[in-house]
């Protein structure tokens, strides 16, 4: 059994569904601390040719809560509204506008104010557009050592849910040590995307939302995407 494990990401980039793509479980963590720095709730477009950050705004509250633990600004209305403006215009004549706008609206639309349930409709949505088959599993419900971190908190994991591969995004090879997963019993392989580049308005910006693959590629070519990847 293949399994994977990643914080959840509003609206990511492809290499994050390529990984959900390639695995029979997808664990997402919504009981670890959230982190500002990080892309939890916040991602990028191609506005006016440049790479656009925009962000979900969150209630003020501590800075050590954890992620389901975490919820919407009482104004975040305003902003995702302004924010869908900023995609219609930036996407209104890509050639996928018309198919692909009506999902992000509901995305961004959707009545979750709970941060964690708002970003996991989210990736339930893409995922089933995207006809992703794995299954996902919310990390609270597993029952797990309290206390686990790292490397230890991911083979408790991967024990419990009787994996024999994981696969790591490639930014963690330093964290995880294969020679500790084999004597496990478990295959650690990390996952490295390929050079991806599409026909866009102006100059190609990687690395980019899902948001922008989604308007400039059909189906068949969105799927294709998925496998453009490398396991080492």
């Amino acid at each position: 059994m293949k399994l994977a494990i990643m914080q959840p990401y509003f609206m990511p980039y492809i290499g994050y569904f390529q990984l959900m793509n390639a695995v029979d479980e997808f664990v997402i963590y919504d009981d670890i601390q959230f982190t500002k720095k990080g892309w939890i709730n916040r991602n990028r477009i191609c506005l006016n040719g440049k790479s656009n950050l925009f962000s979900i705004p969150l209630k003020k509250d501590s800075d050590y809560l954890n992620i389901n633990e975490r919820f919407l600004a009482a104004d975040a209305d305003f902003t995702i509204q302004r924010t869908l403006r900023q995609i219609k215009n930036a996407y209104l004549k890509a050639p996928h506008f018309k198919e692909v706008f009506p999902l992000i609206e509901l995305i961004f639309l959707c009545e979750q104010k709970n941060l964690f349930e708002y970003i996991l409709a989210s990736l339930i949505r893409i995922k089933d557009y995207l006809d992703i088959k794995c299954k996902l599993v919310i990390s609270s419900g597993l029952a797990m050592t309290p206390g686990l971190k790292g490397q230890d908190k991911v083979l408790a994991i991967c024990k419990e849910l009787k994996a024999s591969q994981y696969i790591n995004l490639a930014g963690g090879i330093d964290l995880y040590d294969k020679d500790i997963f084999k004597s496990n019993f478990i295959d650690l392989k990390f996952h490295e995307m390929n050079r991806i580049e599409y026909e866009t308005f102006e100059s190609f910006v990687p690395s980019l939302s899902i948001i922008d693959v989604l308007m400039f590629n059909s189906k068949e070519e969105k799927k294709n995407l998925l496998s453009e990847f490398q396991l080492t």
